[in-house]
């Protein structure tokens, strides 16, 4: 009786303790939002990877997608970053990507790998963390 008293006591200690590690542990996370630009960048990879599959099969990419207009106007993570340098490039993106929706069949790689290498060289100037990622969509011309 006596043993089992002690294995209570014990118990409910341990569990007690082990609630206030959780409840600290989730204390500690910070919750960070994503930017609006963000969330745009990532959907223009999306949109980026589908392209270079349509392009490998041979086949023209879809329509012009609208919602990238949003670059000039979504929320970026830092608002400082928002300059002439990123304007600049951010109508070169747009400019390039309209041309790959207009380009004929033996001019998709290049125009599509045009694209890419904007993003890539507006990526050197400011965050240059996604450029290995972004890399990726680059397509081969062997």
């Amino acid at each position: 009786m006596k043993n089992l008293l002690i294995f209570c006591v014990l118990l409910s200690m341990i569990s007690c303790s082990g609630k206030k590690q959780e409840n600290q542990h989730q204390q500690n996370v910070k919750i960070v939002k994503q930017s609006e630009m963000a969330a745009l960048m990532l959907k223009m990879y999306e949109v980026n990877l589908e392209n270079k599959s349509l392009i490998l099969q041979g086949k023209q990419p879809q329509d012009f997608s609208k919602e990238f207009l949003k670059i000039h106007s979504a929320t970026l993570t830092d608002p400082s970053d928002r300059n002439a340098s990123f304007e600049g490039f951010s109508e070169f993106y747009l400019d390039t990507y309209q041309q790959l929706m207009t380009s004929s069949k033996d001019s998709l790689i290049t125009n599509h790998n045009k694209t890419i290498n904007s993003c890539i060289a507006c990526h050197k100037t400011t965050c240059i963390g996604p450029i290995p990622r972004i890399k990726k969509l680059l397509i081969s011309s062997n």
